[in-house]
């Protein structure tokens, strides 16, 4: 108690400051998983493309590079957590978590992660388009541009499409790590359907730029480019003279980087 200016008494409260949890130190909620760490890394690099105080490119770089760290990440880390569910260990992290665990943490978090990537994409597009660079579909192709596109693709890219059909009588085939593959239902002139992949030959450009001048004198300025995929589809009637496409997607495979090393080791030693 205290004497104010008035006289009266008046009471001195006085809070004491709050103490932290204490964590004891065999804790495992001393750790943080440092594979979900990594994705909040990850997540921080692609914060950086949604970032409008950055130019244009620079935000599609910062995607970019999140994109390739998660390819990374897959065939390393996510690698060696899948082998150790699969050869049955059952230690725990220094957080708590069993392998299996993290798995299914680092799946939800990374499917958040690859759809603010699908988020930004859909942003950074219509910039790029805004800025002078135009990724176009097929329906968007002028007369003159599609003439050369199939000239392009008889040349330089049909040569090198090898379909894999997909049936009972022969086994999914190998696709490499980090493979890009077309998968399409095509309708043969009898009605039965005939499901085939089409890997993407890696030495070929993802997108193709279309000549200057081609889409009209008012966009010749403009820089225009259509994704492999597209081009492939827009003519797929060449690979399939007497077939129907009746849907098609498309698929990466991501590989456990010492299986990929270990497989052409063993290539490699083959007489």
């Amino acid at each position: 108690m205290s004497s104010g200016d008035d006289g009266l008494k008046v009471n001195e409260i006085s809070a004491a400051p709050a103490q932290p949890a204490r964590v004891l130190p065999p804790s495992p909620d001393r750790f943080i998983n440092r594979e979900l760490s990594w994705l909040a890394f990850n997540l921080r690099v692609l914060e950086e493309a949604f970032n409008e105080s950055h130019p244009l490119l620079e935000r599609l770089r910062f995607m970019s590079i999140s994109a390739s760290n998660l390819d990374e990440f897959f065939m390393v880390r996510v690698a060696g957590l899948r082998g150790q569910v699969r050869e049955g260990v059952t230690a725990l992290s220094q957080e708590g978590l069993t392998a299996q665990e993290q798995l299914t943490e680092i799946n939800q978090t990374a499917s958040q992660l690859m759809a603010k990537q699908q988020e930004c994409w859909s942003i950074l597009l219509p910039l790029l388009r805004q800025s002078g660079i135009e990724i176009v579909s097929s329906e968007e192709l002028t007369a003159a541009e599609e003439g050369w596109l199939e000239t392009e693709f008889l040349s330089n890219i049909f040569p090198v499409l090898t379909p894999i059909a997909l049936d009972p009588a022969h086994p999914f085939p190998f696709i490499p790590n980090l493979g890009f593959v077309l998968c399409m239902d095509l309708r043969r002139k009898d009605g039965s359907i005939l499901t085939t992949l089409l890997p993407l030959p890696n030495k070929i450009a993802r997108f193709i730029r279309l000549p200057a001048g081609l889409a009209g004198e008012e966009r010749r300025s403009v820089i225009r480019y259509i994704a492999l995929e597209r081009m492939i589809v827009r003519f797929i009637n060449h690979i399939f003279p007497t077939m129907t496409l009746e849907a098609h997607g498309a698929f990466r495979i991501v590989r456990d980087s010492d299986v990929e090393v270990e497989e052409e080791a063993e290539e490699e030693a083959e007489p």
